[in-house]
């Protein structure tokens, strides 16, 4: 049997091209298409050959195709032939299938709550976790769950800190073209394209001539019983969709770029996308993503099209250039028709099969998109998938330094005594340029600071990706600024001023706000690994085998006896929003880090509208609130000892060890003068 569906990409005049197939001994002539810029598809499809054939398909004679057009009232011209070999695909055993009907729903099929169109598979079941998590996951934001957060779930290996809920829609996504993918037969289960070639320039091995068009049609060999009377075996193309060209609704998602080949001197690209689609093309050259190669787009291209005329959509992408023209980066073309035909193409309502992707190779990187057609007969399609690429959410980190405890101390004063000029500064990463500082408490002689110093540092962040978005410009001749995406994580350094030589770091403490270390409720629980706990804090002792009866006595039921918070799991602060108590300080040593000091901090992250409506200067500057910070309680002797000399004097000096000196002294003079006399 033969499906002779069409002709496609004659160029010039061609007028009532018509097919002739040899096969063997006999050949066929398929009817001419009367206007093939109207309809390139031939007005009868199916055709039955009766002929025998060798067993050994080696035996078996290939199919001959010739494209004859009229060039008079009685003179036809050769305008292509091609021969089709390798026929062991075509042959289907006795008790053959009519192909099902390209656009019928499989069976099955389980609707998408809540009206979202798509394939989507079902969803992974959920993975153990404890109640604190599980409390955690139901605090959850529906708004991060967007479209990019089922994309980062299915790219398990490209994002595993995206979040991945338990019961959220999983996309399937494929590493190569559709094409190429084997369950779906090259998208031409329903017809496949055969290139026609000028007669006399057979292309040799190696070798791609241009053709000078393509047939569309489909064999299928099937054995004829020998007994008499038996039931001829059931046809195939009983079932044909219609031959006319459709009007079709085409959306086109291109979600991002990969691999791209540098076009500029930095070693980067402009990249932006133009889609064409017959006379169309759509693509503004100023929706660029500068200076990446690995461009996220998020976008939706919709354009009508008459399949099988408008069939080739062709996707660009182009580096942007101040002074044009751009340059082309790679382009891809894809056959829509072998889509809209294929029975693996997309229908809404079933699982695991819509949102069939297609990363289309460019010869200098790879697109990841999908395409999705709707012929305009079957009715107006739902709303367009939004992609729309992530868009940072303003926040405000508030950050009151109150105490610091226990920090080392790096001078020696003109009485040999130790001491440190403690102060605290802390930025987020990624954003030096915010950093900021505390003023300094004076002649720390315990190693203790009280600061009451609030920082405050406004960001932009990826709620989805747990991220922070920073835009800046990388070099002084750069035009235009360059996304960075990095974790949210304040950084705290103790210092120890000094004016006549460069301070000295007394310790430092990393904090990711996605994952905050829980602090300890008072300086004497906050240490830096459990080994530094005391023996009656450590987890251990929190055991079962200490729940014994004598040890829930009242006189034994003391609050240092409790577990220590550094065995809880961490907490997220864009979810938590505030947190209060005491936190390590660490100093890297002899391949491994000490406890160095302690710092006492509030942690509060508000949205930048929420920071407008309750605003809070920095240090103790008005507005001084939210809250409200007083003058820290100092000794006497924190002062700076260049402004107050005479202070240094009365506070400097220890006068009661003077004073016991003195009498010491006297109560010797007073007994060598009796012993003289005496």
């Amino acid at each position: 049997q033969v499906l002779a569906w069409g002709l496609r990409g004659l160029r010039g005049a061609v007028r009532e091209p018509r097919l002739e197939l040899q096969w063997g001994e006999q050949s066929l002539w398929t009817p001419p298409i009367e206007d093939i810029a109207a309809n390139p598809n031939f007005p009868s499809n199916a055709f039955v050959l009766t002929l025998a054939l060798p067993e050994e398909e080696r035996f078996v004679p290939p199919i001959r195709l010739r494209l004859w057009h009229r060039a008079g009232a009685e003179r036809r011209l050769l305008l292509g032939q091609a021969s089709v070999r390798g026929l062991r695909r075509c042959h289907l055993p006795h008790s053959s299938c009519p192909l099902p009907r390209p656009g019928c729903p499989l069976p099955h099929p389980c609707p998408i709550p809540g009206g979202h169109q798509g394939y989507l598979s079902p969803p992974a079941p959920a993975p153990h976790q404890d109640e604190e998590d599980e409390e955690e996951e139901e605090e959850e934001d529906e708004e991060e769950r967007d479209w990019w957060s089922k994309f980062y779930a299915s790219m398990e290996d490209k994002d595993p800190q995206c979040p991945r809920g338990t019961n959220g829609d999983r996309l399937k996504i494929y590493g190569c073209e559709l094409e190429e993918v084997p369950e779906f037969e090259g998208l031409q289960d329903f017809c496949q394209t055969f290139p026609l070639y000028k007669p006399g320039r057979v292309p040799l091995p190696g070798q791609d001539p241009e053709p000078v068009g393509d047939f569309k049609g489909l064999f299928r060999i099937y054995p004829v019983p020998e007994e008499p009377g038996a039931s001829p075996p059931p046809r195939c193309f009983q079932r044909l969709p219609p031959s006319k060209p459709q009007e079709c609704l085409v959306r086109v998602y291109i979600v991002r770029a990969f691999d791209l080949s540098p076009r500029d001197v930095t070693g980067l690209s402009d990249p932006y996308v133009r889609v064409s689609l017959g006379k169309r093309t759509l693509g503004q050259r100023d929706q660029y993503v500068p200076n990446t190669l690995e461009p996220v787009f998020g976008r939706m291209f919709e354009l009508t099209a008459t399949i099988p005329l408008e069939k080739d959509l062709r996707v660009t992408v182009m580096d942007h250039d101040k002074v044009p023209p751009d340059q082309e980066i790679g382009s891809t073309t894809i056959d829509l028709e072998d889509r809209l035909l294929s029975h693996c193409r997309a229908h809404c309502g079933l699982p695991a099969l819509y949102r069939t992707w297609v990363p289309s190779v460019c010869p200098q990187g790879k697109v990841q998109m999908w395409v999705d057609i709707f012929p305009t007969s079957l009715g107006p399609p739902g709303p367009p998938v939004n992609i729309d690429p992530r868009k940072a959410e303003g926040y405000e980190l508030r950050c009151v330094v109150w105490n610091v405890r226990d920090t080392d101390l790096g001078d020696i004063n003109l009485l040999g005594q130790r001491m440190s000029d403690i102060y605290v500064s802390g930025w987020l990463d990624g954003l030096p340029e915010q950093r900021q500082q505390t003023d300094i408490h004076y002649r720390s002689q315990d190693g203790n600071g009280a600061f009451n110093w609030r920082f405050v540092f406004p960001f932009e962040f990826l709620a989805a990706k747990k991220l922070c978005a920073i835009r800046r410009k990388e070099h002084v001749w750069s035009l235009d600024e360059t996304l960075l995406k990095v974790p949210p994580k304040l950084i705290l350094q103790v210092w120890d001023n000094d004016k006549f030589k460069a301070d000295d770091l007394l310790g430092i403490l990393e904090l990711e706000l996605t994952r905050l270390c829980r602090p300890a409720p008072s300086a004497r629980l906050c240490w830096a690994s459990p080994q530094d706990l005391p023996w009656f804090s450590r987890p251990w002792f929190s055991r079962p085998w200490f729940s014994v009866p004598w040890f829930s006595v009242p006189w034994f039921s003391v609050p240092w006896c409790r577990a220590p918070v550094l065995a809880r799991s961490p907490l997220n602060l864009f979810r938590r929003r505030r947190a209060r108590g005491w936190w390590p300080c660490t100093m890297q040593e002899d391949g491994g880090q000490r406890l160095s000091g302690k710092l006492e901090l509030t942690l509060e992250l508000l949205t930048a509208r929420e920071a407008e409506e309750r605003p809070a200067g920095k240090g103790r500057e008005e507005p001084n609130k939210h809250p409200t910070l007083p003058e820290p309680r100092r000794p006497k002797s924190s002062f700076l000892w260049l402004q107050s000399p005479l202070s240094l004097v009365r506070h400097g000096i220890h006068w009661r060890y003077f004073l016991w000196s003195g009498l010491a002294l006297a109560a010797f003079l007073l007994l060598l003068v009796l012993h003289s006399f005496f």
